[in-house]
């Protein structure tokens, strides 16, 4: 008779704690999908905004080196004090730690990027949006 009663205990207990066991097991599943997913859409969206951002800085170098090769022939006040804004802009990209994506400095270096062309774009009187530069095609993307 006390095995019979056992065999009951034993059914009863599996079903009670069979909610348990497939909740934790969801969980588990759950959780290594989530991660799974999680890395890749930080892989995805990192190297999205890398390339924005390469593409940003990648246009201010372009940006300097034309202005530079235009005002060099200028003897002017205005002409010379725009070539040492325009060094200054290129050292700033020359020392930018761009190539390594977990630097400290990175945020606050190309917020000094940022701040110094709009200081030559201010200079030179030409527009210091970005965006206006840059014209892709509908649909282009990195």
């Amino acid at each position: 008779m006390m095995a019979g009663r056992r065999g009951a205990q034993d059914l009863f207990d599996s079903i009670l704690f069979a909610d348990e066991r497939f909740r934790g097991k969801g969980y588990q599943e759950g959780f290594r999908k989530g991660t799974h997913r999680g890395l890749h859409n930080g892989r995805r969206n990192g190297a999205s905004q890398g390339a924005k951002l390469s593409s940003e800085i990648s246009f201010y170098y372009g940006f300097a080196i034309t202005w530079k090769c235009l005002l060099e022939c200028n003897a002017d006040n205005k002409s010379r004090k725009c070539l040492r804004a325009l060094e200054a802009l290129l050292n700033l990209i020359q020392k930018s730690p761009l190539d390594d994506p977990q630097s400290m400095t990175l945020q606050e270096d190309t917020e000094k990027l940022r701040a110094k062309f709009r200081q030559v774009c201010s200079m030179l009187g030409v527009p210091t949006d970005f965006k206006d530069y840059i014209k892709t095609a509908e649909g282009t993307s990195f």
